[in-house]
């Protein structure tokens, strides 16, 4: 079984996680995991390849913004809000904050 990579939350370092949520998938997946919890992989809507969702994944983990847990086929993923939110305060309410204020402006202009 391969052992999926996560660091420890003081080699978590600003810019990789900056640069985790630089990308709009990964800021998706985010979005998506604060506001439903902890999911399957197969459970994220996304329109794309399954191999650039799990290197989307990858990023996301690798940089300490996700937690992935493998029981029995599925991977489980979760946001690791506390550590991010013990490191740099602030930060993930700040952007989510943003994500979801944006697509209200969105949802009100269309209707």
């Amino acid at each position: 079984m391969k052992i999926l990579f996560h660091p420890e939350p003081q080699q978590i370092s600003l810019a990789g996680v900056l640069y985790a949520l630089g990308d709009p998938v990964r800021l998706d997946i985010v979005c998506q995991l604060a506001t439903d919890g902890e999911l399957t992989c197969n459970a994220f809507d996304c329109e794309i390849a399954k191999s650039t969702l799990s290197h989307h994944f990858k990023v996301l983990r690798e940089s300490g913004v996700i937690y992935s847990r493998k029981e029995g086929t599925q991977h489980l993923n979760s946001l690791r809000r506390e550590d991010l939110d013990q490191l740099f305060p602030g930060l993930l309410d700040s952007v989510l904050g943003s994500l979801l204020s944006k697509d209200r402006k969105t949802a009100t202009t269309v209707q």
